[in-house]
């Protein structure tokens, strides 16, 4: 029975009560259902409702925001029975579905009243024909259904393809399973029984490889996780067809059943694989702007098949602070790019040129090989700035699980500069001396280890599942570092992402690193020295969004002779030193968390919004000018998707003033003394805006 309420006159079908403008949806709503959610009804009807400004006071009335969904009688007369046709294939045999529908000269407004009644049970599941065949148990165990389930046709159709899948990457290519049930609707129970019939276990025949022109097909074959002898496996063809990808060489691959040359009777399967290759030459290109780089440009030329055997010779190079560093200094530190404009380490033009050759399939299916030479000028806002040339080897491993595993050695020639204070206040290097020492260009050599677990459904704006990664670097004399850059650094991250709703989605994060080096003799005295870029820094559009970049952590403060005013008594009072700058200094310990809902506007598919709660420190372990602060600022953010990934504007709000640190006078000759230990800042604003590319984590 559907029992409509009529509010301004009767619609009849195929009609809207004369009108030229069909009615618009403002509500869209279930009632009674318990079984099955909202949002699976709603992807089973027709009838959609409009975006949530569409339908809300006061937004609606503006007319403009969010998307208008109309109404169609025909497509609503037909959703009671899809609803009910749902139900019934879900286990619930008697459903009962009535409608009340509200109906004004412009607007409708839907509701689906269910009456689910009792479920159907399944009281017996029979599987025949896996006794005979090797690991029966596992094919059997964590089925979609089970005894005392809901007499559910999806999940039965679910356990079917379930086992036959199984049956297919066990070496069954021809496994087939067969359904049969039985509904008692009086008793509300149901049999099910499922028919399995595995075929003939067999094993991989010869490759064959149609559409290669410069690469030679022995390269194609290198690439596949299978090959003749090797057990059938259906997953086995869907990673060989991943790597084939993943290699860059090819921009179409399928691989599957030669079919015109496999019988089913037959104990081997040949294979047939069908790639079309890339160009061979590819021009890339880039340019963008954020608050930490100002403007960039990138560019690269990739050279596939490089003297053969699948090597692909990559020449790329970036340039960074454009606008504000030198010789591309336009003065836009006063504008655009403000927050660099006090960055004594900005002020030259950041670059990085790479020549790397790759090998795919280096020893096995699952390695990527790569030697890079590389010469580079980067730079931390306030923190320092490195220039250094060198090269690097590194191996890149993906398992059968997709956990990646990347191991990297390297080397590179260089200098690093950073502000005498940071020398100073935490490498007790307060001599001239010793800071030209520390400042002297040294070989830095380091072997990094990295594991990388994803489990997510999108690499650039993931919805849903996890990604965790942990790393390990060491620098040493042993493997070529100079005896003043050694030093042990562990960092480990985790990310999480759940859909609470279409277009919601609740995710978190933890980040946190741990440094040691050793002790190292200086004139002042001996520290445990970590090189100014290898140290712990937080705070910027990635992690704690309240702080600027690396201002999260131990600072200094340090004020120039000339910005001192003193009073009649000759004296400075503290007035006198809020010209103070500010001196982020790193720390040894580090960590970061945020929690974060993103969710749709409804004003545009294309814009999204997010709120934020991020927190952490930085310190420095057994030090007690630098201890451990949590700080925790939460913010609100816009997201607008592009295809390199959401546009994002995040504004975060801060209620903490700078940590107490030590005040340090910069003389006109060049010495910093020391004037007090426990002085503090109080910031500017409370609001920090952050604008970049991709989300925060």
């Amino acid at each position: 029975m559907v029992l409509a309420v009529i509010g301004a006159g009767t619609v009849g079908v195929g009609s809207l009560s004369g009108q030229d403008e069909p009615l618009v949806v403002r509500q869209l709503e279930f009632h009674g259902n318990h079984a099955i959610d909202d949002q699976t009804l709603s992807s089973f009807i027709a009838t959609t409702n409009s975006d949530w400004f569409a339908r809300t006071p006061p937004f609606r009335w503006l007319g403009f925001l969010g998307a208008k969904r109309t109404f169609n009688e025909r497509d609503f007369e037909a959703d009671v029975e899809r609803i009910k046709l749902v139900y019934r294939k879900s286990g619930y045999l008697d459903v009962g579905v009535d409608t009340a529908v509200r109906r004004t000269p412009d607007n409708v407004y839907i509701t689906f009243r269910i009456r689910e009644g009792p479920p159907t049970y399944v009281v017996a599941l029979t599987i025949t024909g896996l006794d005979t065949l090797p690991n029966a148990r596992r094919l059997r165990r964590d089925l979609p259904l089970r005894v005392g389930d809901p007499f559910n046709r999806y999940l039965i159709q679910a356990t079917a393809d379930t086992i036959a899948l199984r049956l297919q990457n066990a070496g069954y290519p021809t496994a087939e399973v067969f359904q049969s049930y039985d509904a008692n609707r009086a008793e509300r129970t149901a049999t099910v029984g499922l028919d399995v019939y595995p075929g003939m276990r067999s094993v991989v025949g010869d490759v064959a490889v149609t559409g290669t022109e410069g690469i030679a097909p022995s390269v194609v074959r290198s690439l596949m996780t299978t090959r003749a002898g090797k057990s059938y496996s259906r997953q086995d063809l869907y990673r060989s067809q991943r790597n084939l990808y993943r290699s860059d060489l090819f921009r179409y691959v399928n691989v599957g059943i030669d079919s015109g040359r496999y019988g089913s009777a037959a104990d081997t399967v040949p294979l047939m694989v069908r790639v079309i290759e890339g160009r061979s030459h590819r021009v890339r290109y880039s340019m963008g702007y954020g608050t930490d780089d100002c403007f960039r440009l990138g560019a690269g030329w990739t050279a596939r098949n490089f003297l053969g055997n699948g090597r692909i010779l990559d020449v790329s190079g970036r340039l960074t602070k454009i606008g504000i560093g030198e010789p591309t200094d336009f003065g836009l530190q006063d504008n655009l790019c403000q927050s660099l404009r006090d960055d004594q380490f900005s002020r030259k033009l950041n670059y990085n040129a790479t020549v790397s050759i790759r090998r795919p399939a280096f020893l096995s299916p699952k390695n990527t090989a790569a030697i890079s030479l590389f010469g580079e000028r980067r730079s931390s806002p306030k923190v320092f700035q490195r220039e250094e040339f060198g090269g690097s080897v590194s191996l890149a491993r993906v398992t059968e699980s997709q956990i990646g595993y990347d191991y990297i050695y390297r080397v590179a020639e260089g200098v690093t500069e950073a502000d005498d204070v940071n020398f100073c206040a935490y490498f007790n290097a307060c001599s001239p001396d010793d800071i030209v020492r520390l400042r002297q260009r040294r070989v830095l050599a380091t072997l990094t280890a990295r594991a990388t677990i994803p489990r997510t459904n999108a690499a650039i704006d993931p919805t849903r599942g996890y990604i965790g990664q942990l790393e390990a670097t060491v620098s040493s004399k042993l493997i070529g570092s100079s005896s003043f850059q050694e030093f042990v650094r562990f960092v480990g991250d985790f990310s999480w992402y759940q859909p609470l709703a279409r277009g919601v989605v609740l995710s978190w994060r933890l980040r946190g690193g741990l440094m040691f080096a050793p002790q190292v003799a200086l004139d002042s005295g001996s520290t445990a020295f970590i090189p100014p870029e290898q140290r712990f820094y937080a705070g910027g559009a990635n992690d704690v969004r309240g702080y600027g970049r690396n201002e999260l952590g131990p600072v200094v403060y340090v004020i120039d002779s000339a910005s001192i005013v003193v009073d009649s008594s000759g004296a400075a009072p503290d007035s006198s030193f809020s010209a103070a700058r500010v001196e982020a200094t790193g720390g040894n310990t580090m960590t970061v968390g945020s929690v974060e809902l993103r969710l749709p506007t409804g004003i545009s598919s294309r814009l999204g919004m997010a709120f934020f709660v991020d927190a952490g420190s930085v310190w420095v372990r057994k030090e007690s000018a630098a201890p451990f602060r949590l700080r925790i600022t939460p913010g609100f953010g816009l997201r607008y998707a592009t295809p390199l990934g959401p546009a994002r504007l995040d504004l975060a709000y801060n209620p903490y003033d700078f940590p107490e640190g030590r005040l340090l006078l910069n003389r006109s000759d060049g010495q910093l003394v020391e004037l007090r230990q426990d002085f503090s800042k109080s910031r500017r604003r409370g609001f920090t805006i952050h604008f970049s590319v991709g989300q925060a984590f």
